[in-house]
């Protein structure tokens, strides 16, 4: 059985019984004396009243010197946990063991006055900043969905004031696809004010110990239809062109046939010119509908089916088929990635095959290495011919400085490593004259 703890006197009353102590055998020596001397009674008593008194002083004095300093520094404490940072003690002798502690109490309560005014004018500057942005922001419990938080644009969205919707579920307001969405597809949802398509991005956070979830909603339907309108009049630029750059001959030769065989009797040459001209029509509408191939192996391009590929097998087979000029592995050592191994090696192809061909006007060279980076692999492609003349139009679909080029390969590149949520950039080398490609994969 636990035996109850004793109860100790408190400190207070242990300094005034030390202090009682320190004086008692001066008072007991001081007794002794007087009443074994020669003096009359009443003079003892006067003596022994005196010493008494005087060591009575001593001891409150001990009392106060040693008791107040300390209830000052926990009022000073106490103060600072409820905010006041105003209380301050009077002079300090840093000499004095406690002017010392007077001065480090001083001292803590002067920077957290600092941390504490630097902490209300951050939150002044974030809770102006959330009322400002143009961005709905709703803070959800993650366990019951209820809304603990919502900003001006949030209420605009909703068409309902704060105090009108906070405390209730996401499933009552009809916000469950918020939190339900997938954060890389746009969301279609149509909210109290307005509807159209959304971008949505969660985060997860504590207050006070439980989970919450932070949802921000974009609009984005203006932006996505200004791409979109923009997207359109490239495609029908580049498709116009394209047509007119094979109906136009077209037209003109079907004409001049058709004027030929009217001609009676017919020209001594008109095989010659038939034969030209249809070869010509046949040409042109093959070309067209190549054009017309190519667009669709575009827009038809299945999603990834991903699996585990090692870079250093795909880079060693990819290397074997150029032929044309030499091309340095310049890492080493197996490193992998989950994608596509056959739409993953259709992107290293095609970049290889166009830093050949521009090594080869200049008579350089290719490398190709690998590295790993914080949360991906970095793949780079590097050749020494003489760089991008117009970078612009590098991802333009079907477009192309080169000849003999039909302008896919770079636009159906960067949408493959899209579609494996990487990032592809190709650009003028800084060290020298050439160009380096680059893709990004995620781990």
């Amino acid at each position: 059985m636990r035996r109850p703890r004793r109860r100790r006197l408190r400190y207070q009353r242990r300094i005034l019984l030390l202090s009682g102590l320190v004086g008692l055998p001066g008072i007991v020596v001081a007794a002794g004396l007087l009443f074994l001397g020669d003096y009359t009674g009443r003079l003892q008593f006067t003596l022994l009243l005196f010493a008494v008194s005087i060591s009575l002083a001593l001891m409150g004095v001990l009392y106060l010197r040693v008791i107040r300093p300390l209830q000052t520094a926990a009022n000073m404490l106490s103060a600072m946990r409820e905010g006041d940072f105003s209380m301050q003690p009077g002079f300090i002798d840093e000499e004095d063991a406690l002017g010392q502690l007077m001065y480090e109490i001083n001292s803590i309560s002067s920077v957290m006055r600092r941390e504490r005014l630097g902490a209300i004018e951050a939150i002044g500057l974030l809770n102006k900043v959330i009322e400002e942005i143009d961005v709905g922001l709703f803070t959800f419990s993650e366990g019951d969905r209820t809304l603990k938080l919502i900003n001006k644009a949030g209420e605009r969205l909703l068409a309902r004031p704060a105090s009108a919707v906070i405390g209730r579920t996401a499933s009552e307001l009809g916000l469950d696809a918020l939190l339900d969405a997938d954060p890389a597809r746009p969301l279609e949802h149509a909210f109290s004010a307005r509807d159209g398509r959304f971008g949505v991005r969660r985060a997860t956070f504590r207050e006070g110990g439980m989970p919450h979830v932070l949802v921000l909603v974009a609009d984005i339907s203006r932006a996505l239809r200004e791409e979109e309108r923009l997207a359109w009049k490239r495609l029908i630029r580049v498709i116009g062109h394209e047509l007119n750059n094979s109906l136009a001959p077209i037209h003109s030769l079907s004409g001049t046939l058709e004027s030929i065989v009217r001609r009676d009797p017919l020209p001594e040459d008109w095989r010659e010119d038939m034969h030209d001209g249809l070869e010509v029509i046949r040409s042109r509408a093959a070309h067209l509908r190549k054009f017309m191939e190519d667009y669709a192996r575009i827009a038809r391009l299945p999603p990834p089916s991903k699996e585990t590929v090692d870079v250093l097998l795909l880079v060693e087979r990819i290397v074997a088929l150029e032929q044309r000029v030499p091309v340095a592995i310049a890492s080493s050592g197996s490193c992998m990635v989950f994608a596509d191994v056959s739409q993953l090696e259709q992107v290293l192809i095609n970049l290889l095959r166009n830093a050949a061909e521009a090594a080869a006007e200049t008579g350089g060279g290719v490398r190709i290495g690998w590295e790993k980076r914080a949360g991906g692999v970095e793949i780079w492609i590097e050749d020494e011919g003489s760089g991008i003349a117009n970078p612009d139009n590098l991802f333009t679909p079907f477009y192309s400085t080169k000849r003999t080029g039909s302008g896919i390969g770079l636009a159906l590149s960067r949408q493959i490593v899209d579609a494996h949520d990487g990032r592809l950039t190709v650009e003028n080398r800084s060290d020298r004259s050439g160009a380096r490609a680059v893709v990004v994969l995620p781990i």
